[in-house]
């Protein structure tokens, strides 16, 4: 199934983008009404770019401070914290029009905000950074480069790490946070410009949509074990970290306190690996504080531990976070492939992680063919087509005149 928008289509049939006229910024909304009328302008545009201030330092949640949106023509922050605001018409424009395009840069934290509110994602979606490494400007460029690559500005970032929570905000604070948006807004049809004389809106299709996957963004409880470092991989010690992780996920949510607020990972792996036979033997426990030997949020731990079970063996992680069957050969190939990759992104001026995950080129050293991206669509013709050759020794390296070249290996033979 392809995606439900085709950045591929939408550069063959450009998006109208009229930017060019004096963009009216609107002052801090922070009542139903005037929000309502400016959800429903920017219902009409092509799209709108968005951004968010929040803090978490001492939350699970994020707690969302201000948000920033803006199409061609007007800018707003919003605040969300203002007494009686109603939200649904901004939530409504972002998740639930598919006739808008949302253009956010590096936006992960932005999807989870919107996620945690909806329990869905805005969409159709652009990510800004994930279109420059299609235009060869790296794998992560950040917001500040970007805004001076495009547009010859230099960010003032003074105000990026005050405190987004407090009220009133002033002046400069909403200024930057405003910038962040009416900047993009020009960005925008510069880079779709640039994409639409490449060719390369086809390349955008499936990350987009990766990124946009709701997925990403939910609080799973009962995977929350695979963010913690273990060493070894016995299925008791494993049963025991997945359990106490979970538990520590629930105990984090329940009291919106950071992860480690609540028992640190390295505390966590240790009780996993050593734990303790009764309550009272907390006290004895690195990391903790001696009062959980006799208190409820001790009891609540060794509950966890006495309901944990050997993890089962399809659930169990592959050994080496390699592929099974890679083995020592098909590591030293998939070395092989990694040194392939750099040479064909350097030549086609093109960030290598758009064209091929480690993940990806593991598996097709080990054999596997299916079910492979880069064996398939655009990815296959830009780089997928000779790492396959590569691998079945179609392909091979060579030094001519002191410089590496692909050889293939019937012109030599």
């Amino acid at each position: 199934m392809g995606p439900r928008f085709s950045f591929h289509a939408a550069f063959v049939n450009p998006l109208t983008c009229r930017y060019g006229s004096k963009m009216h910024i609107h002052d801090l909304i922070t009542d139903s009404a005037t929000l309502a009328n400016l959800c429903a302008r920017l219902s009409q545009a092509d799209f709108v770019c968005v951004d968010t201030e929040f803090m978490r330092e001492n939350t699970f949640w994020p707690e969302l401070c201000l948000i920033q949106i803006a199409d061609e023509n007007e800018a707003a922050a919003i605040d969300p914290m203002a007494a009686g605001l109603n939200m649904k018409p901004l939530l409504d424009l972002l998740v639930d029009n598919e006739d808008v395009l949302k253009v956010f840069h590096a936006g992960g934290q932005d999807l989870e905000i919107v996620y945690n509110l909806t329990g869905k994602t805005p969409h159709p979606l652009f990510d800004t950074q994930v279109a420059a490494m299609a235009l060869g400007q790296g794998e992560q460029i950040g917001y500040s480069n970007l805004v001076d690559s495009y547009l010859g500005i230099v960010v003032d970032k003074g105000a990026r790490f005050t405190d987004w929570s407090r009220r009133p905000l002033d002046a400069r604070q909403i200024e930057y946070a405003i910038g962040d948006v009416t900047h993009l807004a020009k960005i925008f049809p510069k880079m779709l410009n640039r994409l639409r004389k490449t060719g390369r809106g086809e390349w955008l299709d499936q990350e987009m949509e990766r990124i946009g996957d709701p997925a990403n963004y939910a609080n799973d409880p009962e995977e929350a074990w695979k963010r913690i470092r273990i060493a070894g991989r016995k299925p008791d010690v494993l049963g025991r970290l997945k359990a106490l992780a979970r538990w520590r996920e629930l105990e984090a949510q329940g009291k919106d306190l950071p992860r480690g607020r609540i028992v640190k990972d390295e505390t966590i792996a240790d009780i996993a690996g050593h734990p303790p036979r009764k309550q009272s033997d907390l006290a004895k426990v690195r990391g903790l504080s001696a009062t959980w030997a006799g208190n409820d949020i001790g009891g609540r731990l060794m509950a966890a531990l006495d309901a944990a079970v050997p993890m089962s063996a399809d659930e169990m992680p592959a050994r080496d976070d390699r592929k099974p069957g890679l083995g020592k050969d098909g590591a030293l190939v998939a070395d092989l492939l990694k040194l392939l990759l750099k040479i064909r992104a350097k030549e086609i001026d093109v960030a290598s992680r758009l064209l091929a995950r480690s993940e990806d080129l593991e598996a097709l050293a080990a054999g596997q063919r299916e079910g492979l991206s880069i064996l398939q669509g655009w990815r296959f013709e830009q780089f997928g087509r000779d790492a396959l050759d590569l691998v079945e020794g179609r392909l091979a390296f060579a030094v001519v005149n002191g410089k590496l070249k692909m050889t293939r290996t019937e012109d030599a033979a």
